[in-house]
This record gives structure tokens, C-alpha cells and sequence, in this order.
């Protein structure tokens, strides 16, 4: 009977203990929910740019290089239009890597780009100290390759706090698997994916802001695809 009595006894902790967790885990992913719902605006944003650089470009796949080139650039152009703090990296550039994507560098000539050795950019002291000193808790992270450069810093980012934002379609992998997986980790981590369109639009979130509209309007018109043709349309009807 007392033997009984104990398995009882034991089968209800562990039911509470289930519950417990469950009730935990809810609060956790609650927490998680409000700080994605927490809207990217200039003010809490940073932007950090990962070796784009003609060696890792010779192997991606995952994206055309075409793509790839397109889709940074204008998510470069939005961190200038906006002026979210940016944060460049190269790695080796000198001895294997190469310079960064002359694209992006014309975006942002004066900026510094910060070479490292490590293949984790946050384990460069310059780099974080870099990232820190931007003020800004949201980060936005786009580079080569999504399964080392990339989730690397992402994820020890997230583990310091930060509110990482992978930006999937300017960054690439040697293959469509490797991409994927890399970005399902940081989801799973704690990540959020995105594209650099919708970091644009949150970041405009009205078409009368007079001091950035034109800008966004180039951007589009420039690097938007279908929607950039009618960006054009538009300015065009303005002129009339």
C-alpha cells in the first residue's frame, strides 16, 4: 500500500513538474514574442556587415552572387539612410579573403572595416567592442557564410543579450542545406529571420517621412525587383 501510495505520489510531481516547466517555457516564449513585436526603428537598431568578400563568394550557392550583391548593397543603403550604426568586418583580407564587395564599400567608403583572424567575429575584441559601443540592443547581422561567420557572431550575440536579426537573403552558404540549417539553429536559438526589404519598410513605416522618402524610393527603384518599378512610377507621377 505504501508502495502504492509513493508511485502516486511520485507520478504527481512529475505531472507539477511538467506543468511548472510548460508554464516556464510559455513565459520564456512570451518574453521572446514581445521583444520580436518591439518594432526595428532607427533609434534601437545596429547593423553588422561579415566578410563579403570575393573568396567565400567563389563558393556560395546558395544565392546567385547577382542576388547576393543586389540584396546587401540595398541593406547597406538602408543602414546609411537611416544611419543605424554599422559595424564591417573582413577576415584574412589580405592573405586569403580579399577586399570587401566594392558594391558595398562605395555605400559606405569612410567607413572603417575591421579585419580579424578569428572565424567568430565576436570573439575579435574590436569587432564586439565595436558592437557595444553602438548603444543599440537590436543587431542585424547579414554576411558569408551563414553557417560559421554569420550564426557564429549571431549567437553569441544572443547569448549576451542582444536581439539578432538575421538578414537570410544577404547572406549566403556553399549550399542551399548548409544555409538553411544554419538559419533554422538561429531561429531555434532565439533568432529572428528576415529580408532586407521588410527592414526597410519597418524602418520607413510611414511613405510621407519627408526626410528619408526619397531615399527609400531609390533604394527601391534601384534594388527592389517589380516593386522597385513601381517606386519609379511613382516618383515619375510626381514630376508631373
Amino acid at each position: 500500500m505504501f508502495g502504492y501510495a509513493k508511485s502516486i505520489l511520485s507520478v504527481a510531481l512529475i505531472v507539477v513538474g511538467l506543468v511548472l516547466g510548460l508554464g516556464d517555457a510559455k513565459a520564456a516564449e512570451s518574453l521572446s514574442a514581445a521583444k520580436v513585436l518591439d518594432q526595428l526603428t532607427p533609434e534601437n537598431t545596429a547593423l553588422l556587415l561579415v566578410d563579403y568578400q570575393p573568396q567565400y563568394a567563389f563558393a556560395t550557392q546558395s544565392i546567385s552572387i547577382d542576388a547576393l550583391i543586389n540584396n546587401a548593397t540595398a541593406l547597406t543603403k538602408v543602414a546609411k539612410v537611416f544611419k543605424l550604426p554599422t559595424v564591417i568586418t573582413t577576415i584574412t583580407a589580405d592573405s586569403y579573403g580579399g577586399p570587401m564587395f566594392p558594391q558595398i564599400r562605395a555605400v559606405m567608403p569612410d567607413a572603417e572595416v575591421i579585419d580579424r583572424t578569428p572565424i567568430n567575429a565576436w570573439q575579435d575584441e574590436k569587432v564586439r567592442k565595436a558592437i557595444h559601443a553602438t548603444g543599440r540592443k537590436k543587431l542585424l547581422i547579414a554576411g558569408l557564410w551563414t553557417d560559421n561567420c554569420v550564426m557564429l557572431p549571431a549567437l553569441y550575440a544572443l547569448k549576451e543579450g542582444y536581439e539578432v536579426y538575421v538578414v537570410t537573403d544577404a547572406s549566403g552558404d556553399s549550399d542551399a542545406v548548409s544555409h538553411e540549417r544554419a538559419v533554422q539553429r538561429l531561429v531555434q536559438a532565439g533568432a529572428v529571420p528576415i529580408t532586407w526589404l521588410p527592414v526597410l519598410l519597418e524602418l520607413e513605416t510611414d511613405w510621407t517621412k519627408d526626410k528619408t522618402n526619397g531615399e527609400v524610393y531609390n533604394i527601391l527603384r534601384d534594388h527592389a525587383g517589380a516593386m522597385g518599378i513601381g517606386a519609379f512610377y511613382k516618383q515619375f507621377l510626381s514630376t508631373k
